[in-house]
């Protein structure tokens, strides 16, 4: 408002000022001019009632008090308030609400620092990003404790072409920091007042607080990836009575036209595949597309009292991960045995086979057999178990319908 009516003032005195003249004419023609000019100016200017308006506009205008500009210190000072009295309110809502009585397990939501250390060392694949990042939050921490009354040390540029390419990238670097204490805080950019740059920026830190920040720095620095273990959903079954006397009309045998067409489409494919010229690298490569279609693998094991044992399991995972599974079951896991796979393929302990490698994918049921010479000299001594699986899993197991 006060600029609109300060243009106004402006036009009033250039208007009135007349209009402009050559110095190579003669006086008394501009005098013609300038006077028929005026007389002009003075039909189209403000009336008096409208200047005196304006003027009263302008003395309101600059009687209203100016709005206070805020250092760096006052607006760090009052976001830490706010921070603060956010954080008091916080704590108060938790000590009202009930507290989980015998929970050993650590809440991330209560600790920032710890649920930050396990995003930037888990949520990120590259280890050489995530290495670049930590070393330059401890050169951060570092630069601090060193110079704790620096304000420049406690300020972060998050414009800046370090921050951006090294830390800002990596997830869990930003939460890290603002778990230390940083706040983020706007501030003018320079030779700009209207445009403005965010910074995260650190309070003046107690020798104690900077103790406790070196301790976090070690956190990070020593933290691990945690990585997620499959549920193998271990179950036990009993096979259903009617299973014994299971009988199929002679109908489901007879194959329809369509499946007819299907199948004889399937051989024509496979023969046509199996002509082509192919490099072992080539049918290598081809084996490895079939295999990588699943990620998981169901198995079962048939025991010899008839129960079944199931387990789920990555298609890339080892034998000797199957075999610990089925062990681990037992009640005299200690006994020698022997798995067999579809089509009677012995599957050995010792060997380091991924699952998808043996035909195990997505799914198969696999033949458990005791080792027979052991059996005899247990049998002879009569210490033979009666059951094959441990009682907890005998309270859970269910019959297959």
């Amino acid at each position: 408002m006060k600029k609109f009516f300060e243009d106004i003032k402006k036009d009033m005195k250039f208007k009135s000022a007349g209009p402009g003249k050559k110095l190579t004419e003669e006086s008394s023609k501009s005098a013609v001019v300038q006077s028929s000019s005026g007389a002009k100016q003075d039909r189209h200017a403000p009336s008096e009632g409208a200047q005196r308006a304006g003027a009263a506009a302008l003395a309101r205008i600059e009687q209203q008090p100016r709005p206070k500009v805020y250092t760096s210190q006052d607006i760090i000072r009052n976001q830490v308030k706010r921070e603060l009295e956010a954080e008091a309110a916080s704590l108060v809502e938790k000590e009202k609400a009930p507290s989980a009585e015998g929970s050993s397990v650590p809440r991330f939501e209560e600790d920032a620092v710890e649920a930050s250390v396990m995003m930037v060392h888990t949520f990120n694949k590259d280890k050489d990003k995530v290495k670049a990042a930590v070393d330059i939050i401890s050169k951060y921490i570092e630069n601090i404790c060193k110079n704790p009354s620096e304000e420049k040390f406690r300020r972060i540029k998050l414009s800046n072409k370090v921050f951006q390419e090294k830390v800002r990238c990596v997830e869990g670097s930003r939460e890290f920091l603002q778990a230390l204490g940083f706040i983020s805080v706007m501030f003018p950019v320079d030779g700009q007042d209207e445009e403005e740059e965010e910074f995260l920026v650190l309070p003046e830190q107690g020798p104690d607080a900077l103790e406790l920040m070196k301790e976090r720095r070690d956190r990070l620095q020593g933290a691990e990836p945690v990585r997620a273990q499959l549920d193998r959903q271990l179950q036990a079954f009993r096979p259903s009575s009617n299973a014994q006397r299971f009988e199929l009309p002679p109908e489901f045998y007879n194959l329809t036209a369509e499946e007819l067409k299907k199948e004889q489409q399937q051989k024509s494919d496979l023969v046509e595949k199996n002509a082509m010229l192919r490099t072992k690298a080539m049918r290598e490569r081809e084996e490895q597309r079939e295999r990588r279609k699943y990620n998981y693998t169901l198995l079962r094991v048939r025991l010899p009292d008839g129960s079944l044992l199931q387990g789920t399991f990555y298609a890339w995972d080892r034998l000797p991960v199957l075999f610990g599974f089925v062990r681990e079951s037992l009640v005299d896991g200690w006994q020698p045995f022997d798995l067999i796979a579809p089509g009677g393929q012995k599957l050995q302990e010792s060997e380091e086979v991924a699952l998808a490698e043996c035909n195990l994918v997505p799914a198969a049921l696999l033949t458990f057999s005791w080792d027979a010479a052991v059996q005899a000299d247990i049998a002879a001594a009569g210490g033979k178990s009666p059951n094959i699986l441990k009682p907890e899993l005998l309270e859970k197991i269910k019959t297959l319908s």
